[in-house]
């Protein structure tokens, strides 16, 4: 689910005005703030943002010769048409959690009318289909954001072309942030097992832009949100840190109210919901002075469904959340007042998050040693980048897995791609792997020990330049029975007990 943001230069101006350079003493953001494309760092609403070299290695840079829209949109990168993955990596902390939110203007680009449509994937997920169309049509750009939790020292962000790619349009991308979150923000997910999809983040009856950074202190986007309530504003201050999730304390100023008695009816978000279960978490505060009877008390009810009762709102706000609360199609929220309440129930700001399931990533030492085979090539597939098995139908060029309790690769085929460089020592991590096929390219140095490679069945090493002995550990492998070596520089021969084996193919 994208959500937009008008680009028309009037708009822009607007925009732009949310945010000012921020003084010495604001806070600051934390984590990695890409102009993709861009061959240089801009600064815009009080933000750096750096070009995007040394965070993905493929891709071809582009840039927009518009002055209608924001400079963040006038550069970007985009892929070229073709099966497999193309990311962008970064270090973090094990653990740490993130907002990562991709921004997408077309801008026809590559001389066409209509945005490809393709699929965006954080680590081993796909996190959701990326379709600006009907946006672009409108004049607007698009973006997506998740939540999620590092379960590595990287993160990878990837596009990738899907069934809805048409033929020869590229993947693209205009700017990419991966901002730090406190732990504490969201945490009665399981992140070990679900991200947060923003599906919408609102202040309400707000008549002003975008609240965010440097209000926002993660930079998270609140709309305005405004519909035929009346609204009230606040006379006292709240101190956001108090506040689950620390929502700004800017989006307080404003709420949306009715009359003593009355149920306040919100509907909310403004545009129909999948079936789904879905984080919710709304904040209130009582706009009126401070006083011993600044309080109110209403219930909250979602679409029929109690969210919470008897819900207690004074001048220093509260927080209610449900973290797994199930919603499909159009969404009503209901707050209806305790029968002795002198004033009506009022809603301040709102944070709707789509659960999505994590397809988990592949086996750490697994995955650890297609790095190092990958740093050992002198040219690497292209796609090598991101998780090398997950999503399945991402998983890097030549690799193979299984899919189960836990993600093992099981067959490495990189037959005939003029493969350079050495075979590393940590190959022998991939203990499930049954085949390994290198014909037909250019690899030398010795081959290494790969005694622990017990299920290994079919070795192809033939039609290269290894050198070095024969190595006798291959005769210690139970189910090896093909051992192609032909056509390189070995000395020596396959051990007495390979060659006494029944029914093993051998070639050396």
């Amino acid at each position: 689910m994208s959500i937009s943001i008008f680009l028309l230069w009037f708009l822009t101006i607007q925009f732009s005005s949310l945010i000012s350079v921020q003084p010495s003493s604001s806070p600051s953001l934390h984590g990695y703030l890409i102009n993709c494309g861009s061959k240089k760092d801009i600064q815009q609403n009080g933000i750096t943002y750096t070009k995007d070299q040394g965070y993905t290695v493929a891709g071809t840079l582009a840039t927009l010769n518009r002055n209608d829209i924001l400079p963040l949109l006038t550069t970007l990168r985009y892929f070229p048409y073709a099966p497999g993955k193309h990311c962008y990596q970064f270090p973090v902390s094990e653990g740490a959690k993130f907002l990562i939110r991709t921004t997408y203007f077309y801008g026809g680009f590559d001389g066409g009318n209509e945005p490809p449509i393709f699929d965006q994937i954080v680590d081993g997920t796909t996190w959701s289909m990326v379709n600006t169309t009907e946006d672009y049509k409108n004049g607007l750009s698009s973006y997506y954001e998740i939540i999620v939790v590092a379960n590595d020292k990287t993160i990878s962000v990837c596009l990738a072309c899907n069934e809805h790619t048409k033929a020869q349009s590229n993947p693209f991308i205009s700017s990419l942030e991966v901002i730090d979150l406190d732990s504490s923000l969201y945490n009665s997910t399981d992140f070990s097992k679900y991200g947060l999809i923003t599906v919408t983040r609102s202040s309400f009856a707000s008549d002003g832009d975008f609240v965010r950074f440097p209000d926002d202190p993660f930079n998270r986007y609140w709309q305005p949100f405004v519909d035929g309530n009346p609204r009230v504003e606040a006379h006292a201050n709240v101190t956001s840190s108090e506040f689950w999730n620390r929502p700004p304390a800017k989006v307080f100023f404003s709420g949306s109210t009715t009359s003593r008695g009355k149920n306040l009816t919100i509907k909310w978000p403004p545009f129909s919901l999948p079936a789904n279960r879905y984080y919710v978490a709304l904040y209130f505060q009582d706009n009126r002075s401070t006083s011993p009877y600044s309080w109110r008390v209403f219930t909250v009810v979602i679409d029929g469904e109690t969210f919470y009762q008897d819900l207690n709102v004074t001048t220093r706000g509260v927080t209610v959340y449900g973290t797994q609360w199930p919603l499909s199609g159009n969404t009503q929220i209901v707050l209806s007042p305790r029968s002795d309440m002198p004033v009506g129930p009022t809603i301040n700001a709102g944070e709707i998050y789509q659960i999505l399931p994590l397809a988990g990533t592949t086996f750490g030492r697994d995955a650890m040693a297609l790095q190092k085979l990958k740093q050992s090539l002198g040219s690497p597939p292209d796609d090598w980048n991101g998780d090398p098995c997950l999503p399945k139908t991402h998983s890097w060029l030549g690799i193979g897995c299984s899919i189960g309790e836990q993600v093992r690769v099981t067959s490495v085929n990189l037959k005939g791609l003029s493969l350079t460089g050495t075979l590393p020592k940590e190959i022998a991590r991939l203990t499930a792997l049954k085949e390994f096929r290198l014909s037909k390219n250019k690899l030398t140095g010795p081959i290494p020990d790969l005694s622990p490679l017990k299920a290994l069945e079919i070795l192809h090493l033939d039609e290269n330049e290894f050198e070095g002995p024969f190595p006798d550990a291959l005769g210690t492998l139970p189910n090896l029975r093909e051992l192609l070596t032909n056509n390189n520089s070995l000395s020596g021969g396959p051990p007495q007990n390979l060659l006494d084996r029944k029914g093993i193919i051998i070639r050396t």
